[in-house]
């Protein structure tokens, strides 16, 4: 009888621990569905790392609970919370190298908002959109169309250079003779940065070489999704532009090693009938950065719309907490009228961005 109640006491002593063992995965399971899964589609990017963030340190404080529900001594108890304590520390000792550090830098990313989905970013010799922000790494978008993944400690610890969003210089540069006069030249660059379709454009002296002047052509460029076409056209354009206002483009010292005649130039011979400008055609082959950058364009939209979403659920919260304090009939109806097409705006949004997630799933898959 005395060991049926030894029995019956020691499986009491584990019922607490058990009860929070099974309440924590509960908890944690509850916590997932709704912080991770339900509020995937329309969290903003940002917000799914604190979400996952939310998680971990919720899954460390079940962690704890258990420890302090099990049929322990003191001394016991706290020499496990002591070694829980300990794990902790060393992971944030170790934080400059290991996983933790990448996911500390993940976190400083995300609160500076630096570096946005779509944006062009150049670190070292990488260059590219990005296409994909995690807690432990971000994924840029080559010219090539391949993904390159990036640390995120190494984004931090390395100067990041970020294409701005609302616009940017594009530029290029070319040396010529001492003989060809400088208003000329500044003329016909500021040509060709027009025929590019940049804006404001400007002319520099970059250098007064031993045996050339190197000039800087530069404009603006509202539509940075088409840096790459730009800075191509902007080349096509300046290459027209010279020749056709008679100006050879050839190296001063191209004389030391072939004899040419006097008078004789170096531009290439163009038919009456062919244009002297270039035209990039109309449509979708004058930007291959469509095809360049497909995943970090995809990744863009995503971001957009999911701000979007945000703009109008936190609209349709500002519009019911109205219609409770509303007292006049005449205006309850008006807020009732456009808290309908608000949530027809949102159903739209939330059936938009499912469709947007899905493909861009699908492009991943492809990869």
């Amino acid at each position: 009888m005395g060991s049926f109640e030894d029995l019956l006491a020691r499986g009491t002593a584990w019922l607490p621990p058990l009860v929070a063992v099974l309440v924590s995965v509960g908890v944690l399971a509850g916590a997932r569905q709704i912080l991770i899964v339900k509020a995937q589609p329309q969290a903003i990017n940002k917000r799914v790392i604190l979400r996952q963030l939310a998680m971990l340190v919720l899954t460390g404080s079940c962690l704890v609970a258990v420890i302090l529900t099990l049929p322990v001594g003191d001394t016991a108890r706290g020499q496990l919370l002591s070694l829980l304590g300990l794990l902790a520390t060393a992971a944030v000792a170790l934080s400059s190298t290991t996983f933790v550090g990448n996911a500390m830098a993940g976190l400083m990313l995300h609160a500076v908002r630096h570096i946005r989905a779509g944006d062009f970013i150049r670190v070292d010799e990488h260059f590219g959109r990005v296409s994909e922000q995690g807690i432990l790494h971000t994924d840029i978008q080559t010219e090539d169309r391949n993904l390159t993944t990036l640390p995120n400690l190494y984004l931090v610890s390395n100067p990041v250079t970020v294409v701005r969003s609302s616009g940017t210089i594009v530029s290029a540069s070319v040396s010529l003779g001492y003989d060809i006069q400088r208003k000329k030249i500044e003329s016909l660059l500021t040509q060709a940065a027009e025929r590019a379709e940049l804006k404001d454009p400007f002319v520099q002296i970059l250098e007064l070489g031993d045996f050339s002047v190197k000039y800087r052509v530069a404009g603006f460029l509202s539509e940075v999704k088409h840096l790459i076409t730009a800075r191509s056209r902007l080349h096509m354009t300046m290459l027209d532009s010279l020749h056709e206002g008679g100006v050879e483009i050839v190296s001063p010292t191209f004389m030391t090693q072939r004899q040419i005649r006097e008078g004789q130039s170096f531009i290439p011979l163009v038919r009456r009938e062919e244009p002297l400008v270039s035209h990039v055609p109309d449509g979708e082959k004058e930007i291959p950065e469509a095809l360049m950058f497909d995943k970090a364009e995809e990744a863009q939209s995503i971001d957009q719309a999911r701000l979007q979403m945000k703009l109008v659920v936190d609209k349709i919260a500002e519009i019911e907490k109205a219609l409770n304090e509303a007292t006049d009939e005449t205006l309850k109806a008006r807020l009732e009228a456009t808290l309908d097409v608000l949530e027809q705006q949102r159903g739209h949004f939330e059936e938009r961005l499912e469709r947007m997630i899905v493909a861009a799933e699908q492009l991943k898959t492809k990869g």
